[in-house]
């Protein structure tokens, strides 16, 4: 078939010849845009621009032709390299190596003319049009995602020019409104600087120039993507301590918090990224305090976005450093949020977005479409629910150094929700579930810490293992520490596994109640004392929380034999009726009911959401940690108030008043709990009995030598 033989060769021979027209054109394009951008400023006859005080020459229109339909030949050459500019920037728009292209030498002569005989060139960018003034942008822009030509810049002094012009234009741009490609233009600057700030070396070369000082002021800009493009520079920039000081130093905490407070999830997205990244810094924890930015962090804990989530939660890991700060989280709900994040009863969504994809995508004007588009797979999303569930137990883990805190942790089934997170699960990724478990002990060793908590410790692991964990110590941070335990708990065998599963389970405060005392569930086991022992409990019919105290009425105190002990008991519950029927104090519990079921007096009170004193002593003695005389007279006067108020207008004695009968709840209120032993003093009629807890009697009532008079209290 020797006719499509030829037809063939003609058709190669034709693509052949308009492939090589291409590629002359394009390579001449090249060069006539180079010979263009090598015309100095001063042999353009380049229109002059009428100024004004209010505005640049670099947001000017481009002036109109001239009457006549004549251009100068300053006009028709500025629009003929405006023109090839333009073309420059839609052929080379998906280019990113531009020093190993073919061509390569060129594509560095043109951009060395763009900084030296435009940029940098104060004559020709007073007088240049807008529009011009952006297409060099532009291409500058798409030059400078090649890391060669970074340095290029840097190196003709490109860095403050374009700087000082960032700054120009947004000044215009926050003062008297956008102006013709105002925002075009920023936004090609702050992704410029992006670039710079995504490498380590360069980040000094961008706070030198002073650009970061423009990139605080254009957070509040109107435009979503002027915003968008200062945040990512930012961020970048803030990767570097040195940055973050020089940052830190600027009025900003404010506007971000305005941010995450009002604007869309990306632009929240990212401020919480920077914000995380400047919390480094003690002046910004600070400005976060003093703004009132706690409630706006803990709101957006509400999101379902796992990188916003997980940005937002080790900003709280570094503010709660404070301990006003902590106090202030609890009062918000924090604990409870975080924990509610542990559980692992929500749906997540999440993206593949990169600082640098947002800020190529911002630039390009398509970044909500990549931000949208980017959905995770399961398997990434719940990687990334590891890394989020860590940071939670990171958080909780700085909380519960409070211990009004770690008290509503346990309260709050904390305990067993952070203890399912040690349990190992082979099918998913090792080093994220390892280091999850490296957290939620380090969480759980915290919380040990705190002397009432050990006994559900006890209850969980098994003597080898907890043996490892009490050798850690109280209070390391180092996060290595928990890598043994991790070691260890993983290379168990499947029954014991199995087993310590079974242990978590039985400390789960929200399983079915494990038996009921006459009309009450018992929840949970709250302590135990010489007398009996203390549980949480609901009323059948009921919703309240209650604790309910177990007395063993065959405890040889009440008597030797079954006489003594009745009469003990008629007296307990008749002193008990009449506390509870009279007793009406912010510092004193409240008790609702008396009742006997085999061999055992229950006393049902109100539930004091707290620890007793003598705790807060433990734990602040192991800490190496000191009351503060402010909160020892606010102790002190609360205490005195409740006992003023029993003796004098009550006339009853609590006879067994020791820091463990004095609860500390929200902001150190005190509530004087345990009347199992008070006693109403009749007029003009002495208390003679000793009882109590000897290690806080007065000695003169132990010595053998002086008759034993009534306790005072």
């Amino acid at each position: 078939m020797p006719d499509q033989d030829k037809k063939v060769k003609t058709t190669e021979k034709s693509t052949d010849k308009k492939q090589q027209e291409i590629t002359t054109r394009d390579y001449s394009d090249l060069k006539r845009l180079r010979c263009l951008l090598n015309v100095q400023s001063s042999k353009q006859q380049l229109p002059a621009i009428n100024f004004n005080s209010a505005q640049n020459s670099m947001t000017k229109s481009e002036p109109a032709i001239r009457a006549g339909g004549h251009r100068a030949r300053g006009q028709w050459h500025e629009s003929t390299e405006a023109v090839e500019l333009e073309n420059f920037s839609i052929n080379y728009k998906n280019e990113r190596n531009f020093s190993k292209h073919p061509q390569h030498k060129l594509f560095q002569e043109i951009f060395t003319a763009l900084v030296k005989n435009r940029l940098i060139c104060r004559e020709w960018v007073n007088r240049a049009p807008s529009i011009h003034f952006l297409r060099v942008l532009i291409c500058l822009r798409l030059l400078m995602r090649d890391p060669c030509y970074q340095e290029i810049l840097h190196g003709l002094g490109g860095i403050e020019n374009l700087a000082q012009y960032m700054e120009i234009v947004a000044s215009e741009y926050l003062g008297y409104g956008e102006e013709q490609h105002t925002v075009d233009k920023l936004v090609n600057m702050t992704y410029i600087f992006q670039k710079l700030a995504a490498v380590k070396d360069q980040r000094e070369w961008v706070t030198t120039s002073g650009a970061h000082k423009t990139l605080v002021n254009l957070l509040g800009a109107r435009d979503t993507n002027v915003l968008l493009g200062s945040l990512l520079a930012l961020a970048s920039l803030a990767e570097s301590p040195e940055c973050r000081e020089k940052i830190s130093e600027l009025n900003i905490v404010e506007n971000l918090l305005m941010i995450l407070h009002e604007y869309d999830l990306l632009s929240k997205r990212l401020t919480a990224e920077l914000l995380r990244l400047l919390c480094a810094e003690p002046q910004v924890k600070e400005q976060v305090k003093l703004y009132e930015g706690i409630p706006v962090l803990l709101s957006l804990l509400h999101s379902d976005h796992l990188k916003l989530l997980w940005s937002v939660v080790w900003i709280l890991v570094q503010v709660c450093e404070d301990p006003e700060t902590s106090v202030e989280i609890r009062i918000w709900g924090g604990i409870k949020q975080l924990l509610h994040i542990l559980r692992g009863d929500r749906n997540f969504v999440s993206d593949r977005s990169s600082i640098g994809s947002l800020s190529s995508a911002n630039a390009a004007g398509r970044i909500q479409q990549l931000h949208l588009s980017e959905d995770l797979s399961p398997r990434e999303i719940q990687e990334n629910t590891f890394s989020l569930q860590a940071a939670c137990c990171a958080a909780l883990t700085e909380l519960v150094l409070n211990d009004t805190n770690a008290h509503q942790v346990v309260q709050e089934n904390g305990v067993y929700t952070i203890a399912k997170l040690i349990l190992p699960n082979k099918q998913k990724n090792a080093a994220k579930t390892n280091l999850l478990q490296c957290y939620a002990f380090r969480a759980l060793r915290f919380l040990f810490s705190m002397e009432r908590n050990r006994p559900l410790f006890k209850r969980v692991f098994p003597t080898d293992l907890f043996e490892i964990f009490i050798d850690i110590g109280h209070y390391v941070r180092d996060i290595s520490a928990y890598e043994e335990l991790v070691s260890k708990l993983n290379l168990l065998v499947e029954d014991e596994l199995k087993q310590i599963a079974e242990n978590i389970e039985s400390i789960n405060q929200n399983k079915a109640p494990s038996k009921y005392i006459g009309n009450y569930a018992i929840l949970d086991h709250l302590g135990s004392g010489a007398f009996g022992c203390v549980y949480k409990v609901r009323k059948r019919s009921g919703q309240n929380l209650l604790a309910m105290k177990e007395v063993n009425l065959h405890n040889p105190a009440f008597g030797k034999d079954k006489k003594d002990r009745d009469s003990s008991v008629r007296n307990i519950v008749s002193e008990l009726t009449i506390i509870k029927e009279q007793l009406y104090h912010p510092n004193v519990v409240r008790y609702y009911k008396t009742f006997l079921e085999n061999d055992r007096l229950y006393i049902v009170m109100e539930l004091i959401e707290g620890a007793p004193l003598g705790e807060h002593f433990s734990s602040l003695k192991e800490k190496h940690h000191h009351f503060t005389e402010d909160r020892l007279w606010k102790i002190f006067i609360q205490l005195c108030l409740a006992l003023r108020y029993l003796h004098k207008e009550k006339r009853i004695v609590h006879r067994d008043l020791t820091p463990n009968n004095i609860m500390l709840g929200d902001k150190d209120k005190v509530t004087v709990t345990d009347f199992g032993l008070a006693k109403q003093k009749q007029e003009n009629s002495k208390l003679t009995s000793v009882v109590g807890t000897i290690l806080y009697s007065c000695v003169q009532h132990l010595s053998p030598r002086s008759p034993a008079p009534a306790l005072a209290t």
